[in-house]
């Protein structure tokens, strides 16, 4: 995988991105938070204290924010890395408001993923352009 970094290093983005330190530390504050929030979240589902509908977008989050790595890096694939990255956006987006009604600390936990996301959203599509 150290050729897909060397790769990602090479292509053209904003002046605005952050150094490629910053992605460690802050991503594992992020998954600190996921694991907490979307841990409950499955586990009051599982035990029947929300409906599995709720559960939903919050294991589809997870499926697309797993899948950003092996497409960005693995694939070098700035097309798919943009779609799922818009995917973890509208998942955790959908999440937040279905999850608001029944347990809203766990959509206020998530303020710094969505922040990020948002972010992280606007800065891989911003790279797929400046790379087409």
């Amino acid at each position: 995988m150290n050729n897909s970094y060397t790769w990602y290093s090479q292509l053209v983005k904003p002046s605005w991105a952050p150094p490629s330190w910053l992605f460690g530390p802050v991503w594992t504050m992020l998954y600190a938070i996921i694991v907490f929030t979307f841990g409950s979240v499955i586990y009051k589902a599982i035990v029947g204290k929300l409906p599995w509908l709720v559960a939903l977008p919050f294991i589809l989050n997870l499926v697309f924010n797993f899948a950003f790595t092996p497409l960005q890096f693995g694939l070098r694939s700035n097309w798919l890395a943009a779609i799922d990255i818009v995917l973890v956006l509208v998942t955790l987006i959908w999440a937040l408001v279905a999850i608001w009604p029944h347990t809203r600390w766990i959509a206020y936990a998530n303020i710094p993923y969505l922040i990020w996301v948002s972010f992280a959203t606007v800065l891989q599509l911003t790279i797929t352009y400046l790379n087409r």
